[in-house]
């Protein structure tokens, strides 16, 4: 961003700004792109040595404020953490990065794990996303950065749950963005394409090309305000246009062979 454009994005969200899922990945791009342009940070994960490594990184280099909290989003108690320990502070921009993926055949799945995902990238969203709109539109402004994926417009073979979790916040981030916005709260979900991350290893995928999660970061933040739905990165956009003209259900067949192709070392 140019130095008018952060002073722009500081004033209308600043000065503290919760990311979730701040440990790696995309929740960790962002966090270091908003110390780029000035914010004082929460920083949400479970893995408290890489929060910590994150923070010291932030204040050595950026000379912005961080604030840790260790907090597993799959349970009530860790949403209500974020929700104690935030309290206080002037936050006025929320991401929502946490969150998890799982593959392979429906039958095969864990359906603790698969209950887990539902917690972490559809209840904690919901939860947390209302808390801090509250707050928002006590302040009169504010964002929320939901991270929807390219999977979110039809169902895909071989990880139906977990597109199904990312069609939830992308249809609930849609429905927030006129409704919020009549309080000044600018809504925003961001639909990237395969991404290089921890995501893979968990979800035990194996990806072929894929996006960084510092590639995308900067188009997010740079679409909040501006635009509903981001789809950040040229590799996304390519995706998007293969798919865009196609019936739904053909959508659910190349997504299928997509994935298939991805998960076909589990079977």
């Amino acid at each position: 961003m140019k130095l008018s454009e952060k002073n722009i994005f500081l004033q209308k969200y600043g000065n503290w700004a919760v990311v979730t899922g701040a440990s790696s990945g995309i929740g960790r791009a962002l966090a270091i792109e908003l110390a780029k342009i000035g914010f004082d940070l929460i920083l949400v994960g479970r893995n408290q040595p890489s929060l910590a490594e994150l923070g010291q990184k932030i204040e050595n280099q950026y000379f912005s404020q961080t604030k840790i909290i260790v907090a597993d989003l799959s349970n009530t108690g860790g949403n209500q953490q974020v929700l104690d320990k935030t309290r206080d502070l002037p936050v006025g921009l929320l991401v929502l990065s946490a969150g998890f993926g799982t593959s392979g055949l429906f039958l095969q799945g864990d359906m603790l794990e698969e209950s887990e995902m539902i917690d972490v990238n559809i209840l904690s969203p919901l939860i947390l996303s209302q808390a801090f709109a509250l707050r928002f539109s006590e302040r009169g402004k504010g964002g929320i950065i939901f991270l929807s994926s390219i999977v979110a417009f039809q169902g895909v073979p071989f990880a139906a749950n977990y597109a199904a979790t990312k069609a939830y916040i992308q249809t609930l981030a849609e429905g927030l963005q006129q409704e919020l916005g009549q309080n000044r709260i600018d809504v925003l979900a961001a639909c990237p394409g395969p991404v290089g991350s921890g995501f893979a290893t968990r979800a035990k995928m194996v990806m072929g090309k894929t996006l960084t999660p510092e590639e995308i970061a900067l188009p997010i933040l740079s679409a909040l305000g501006k635009k509903g739905t981001v789809f950040p990165g040229t590799l996304t956009k390519i995706l998007k246009g293969a798919l865009w003209f196609l019936p739904r259900w053909g959508k659910v067949r190349v997504m299928g062979m997509v994935m298939g192709g991805f998960t076909k070392h589990r079977r």
